[in-house]
Formats: C-alpha cells, sequence, structure tokens
C-alpha cells in the first residue's frame, strides 16, 4: 500500500507543479484538494485514508478531537516554522510527527506596500472606472512623502515594511508591548510611547504582531475611534489582531479614510461575510504568503520533509 498523501487548500492547484515530487519515487501518491473543508466532519471523511497531510499557513485547526479522528495519519507538514493551530501534544499522543518548512519574510512585505500605495492613490476605484467606462478621474491621493507611518510590531516584516517607509521619506514610529529603544534605533525608527500616541498620530498604520493572547483584539472600536479620519489601517498579519465588527463599523460610518487586509477572520471568506461589501476596504485573499518563490520553498521542503520522515530521520520537526 503506498504512503498516502494530502495537500489541503491548493486553490490554484500548483502544489505539485512547485516542487519535484517524483523524487519521492513510487512510494508516495500524492492527492491535492483544491476546496476547502471547512468542519472537522469533511476533513475526517476526505484525510481518512492519509498517511500525511501537508496544510498551508494556519487555514486548518489540527486540534486534538481531529488527529484522533484520524488513526492512519504518521506525518502533518505545516508551512512555516510556526504554527498556533496545531496540538503538538495531541499529535504526538495519537504518533503524528510534526514538520515544518522555511518561509520568507518578503512576500508579506511586499503586498503591505501594494495594498497601503492601493490604497492611497485609489487604484482599485481609478482602474475600476478606466475600463469601465467611468469617470476620468474620481479620487485625489493621499501623500506619502512626509506623513507619519505607524507601525503595530517591529519583528521581520515590521522591520523591512520600515525601511521602505524611509525610502518614500516617510516619518516612520512602532509600538509594541515589548518593543525597546534599541530595537528601534538599530531599525531607525521612532519608538512610540504607547499606542494610543501610535494610533492618534500615525496617517497610515500597518498592523506586524504575532497572534497571541495579548494582541487578540487589540485593535478595537476605542482604538479605531483614536485615528485620524484621514488615516488609512492596514492589516497583512493575523484577522483576529483586528476586530472585525468594529472596523466594518468605523468604514461604514466613515470615521477612517480607509482600510486595506489580507487577513480575515474566517477562510475563505463566506460570500455574505460583511467584510466582502464593506465601504473604504481594499481587500484581498490572503496572498501575503502566496509568491512563486516562497511556493516553491512550501512544497520543495514538504518533499524533503517527507523523504526524510520515510527514511526515518526526519527534519524541521515542530512542537
Amino acid at each position: 500500500m503506498p504512503f498516502r498523501c494530502a495537500v489541503l487548500d491548493d486553490f490554484q492547484n500548483v502544489a505539485t507543479a512547485f516542487a519535484d515530487w517524483s523524487s519521492l519515487g513510487g512510494e508516495v501518491e500524492v492527492v491535492s484538494f483544491t476546496e476547502h473543508f471547512g468542519t472537522e466532519d469533511e476533513l475526517v471523511a476526505a484525510l481518512a485514508g492519509f498517511d500525511c497531510v501537508v496544510t498551508l499557513r494556519e487555514r486548518v485547526p489540527f486540534p486534538a478531537s481531529l488527529l484522533d479522528r484520524l488513526p492512519r495519519l504518521r506525518l502533518l507538514v505545516a508551512s512555516g516554522m510556526r504554527n498556533s493551530v496545531i496540538d503538538y501534544a495531541a499529535a504526538r499522543a495519537n504518533g503524528v510527527t510534526v514538520c515544518g518548512t522555511a518561509s520568507s519574510s518578503t512576500p508579506p512585505v511586499e503586498l503591505t506596500w501594494a495594498l497601503l500605495l492601493g490604497l492611497a492613490r485609489g487604484l482599485v476605484e481609478e482602474s475600476g472606472a478606466l475600463r469601465s467606462g467611468g469617470p476620468w478621474q474620481s479620487t485625489v491621493g493621499a501623500d506619502l512623502h512626509g506623513r507619519r507611518l505607524g507601525l503595530l510590531g517591529l519583528g521581520k516584516i515590521g522591520a523591512l515594511v520600515a525601511r521602505v517607509g524611509s525610502a518614500f521619506g516617510m516619518e516612520v514610529s512602532a509600538w509594541s508591548q515589548n518593543l525597546t529603544v534599541e530595537r528601534t534605533e538599530e531599525v531607525g525608527v521612532r519608538l512610540a510611547s504607547s499606542k494610543e500616541e501610535l494610533l492618534a498620530g500615525s496617517d497610515f498604520v500597518s498592523v506586524h504582531l504575532a497572534l497571541g493572547d495579548r494582541t487578540r483584539g487589540l485593535i478595537g472600536a476605542a482604538e479605531l475611534a483614536l485615528m485620524k479620519p484621514t488615516a488609512y489601517l492596514v492589516n497583512t498579519s493575523r484577522a483576529a489582531i483586528v476586530d472585525q465588527d468594529a472596523l466594518v463599523t468605523a468604514l461604514r460610518e466613515g470615521r477612517i479614510a480607509g482600510a486595506a487586509v489580507d487577513v480575515f477572520d474566517v477562510e475563505p471568506l463566506p460570500a455574505g461575510h460583511p467584510m466582502r461589501t464593506a465601504p473604504r476596504l481594499l481587500a484581498t485573499p490572503h496572498l501575503g504568503y502566496v509568491s512563486r518563490a516562497n511556493y516553491e520553498r512550501y512544497y520543495g521542503q514538504a518533499v524533503e520533509d517527507i523523504r526524510a520522515y520515510l527514511a526515518g530521520a526526519p527534519v524541521r520537526v515542530l512542537g
């Protein structure tokens, strides 16, 4: 019986094109699923006959309740070297090895700037109007040079975003609960005295924090109310850091000039979700990590993880 591997959420049906799965020889049968499974029962039905699952990012949780129902599963490969939705203790208890892959910080940085620039210059509205015979120039762009960019988080991604902001001639400040003057000086930005000061003083706010107990719901209605009515918010990090309902309300009531988001509380986004119709919103379907180089890295190293596991010497083991 072959070692069967399921690839989840292969929406573009490209997983087998970005890595040499044939290097595994005839030992492994690979099946890609291009549709998302939204419930645990659906996952159990789809994955019951597989020894290995390759999962993208943190879209599909693997709690104990699911792992207990997949007795054949032996290897779980997650893209990236950190995954908050896998129950590692339950994996060990069920004899499941969890491995990761490398992940680049540059694709989300690039998308952050694509979204920020798209917001600032009304690119979606203007392009749509041009292509549909609409008005010639209907928006007035917001300037970046000389404006303040406030960063919530100054890790690898935040620091790269900061450097681009400085190249545009923006005044860059940053804040997070443990951020130090030494770190901000290293990156060349100003340390905001508080979250409130950063939000109130910034023309553009961009979120680059890991999701945890202290950051969940960090930006709610009270925080959004601190922002200038001319300010923009960008979130390419984790949806739960920004209260989704509060953001939709702020956009509908015109409390801020606009927002751009690449992450949502439910993914894929349901057809009737309020984010699909919110005004002043530029939204993309979680494209931050979706780039050719990252996919080559994810799936290429997934193949390496599988090969090493079959050889009895797992690599990049998580948990």
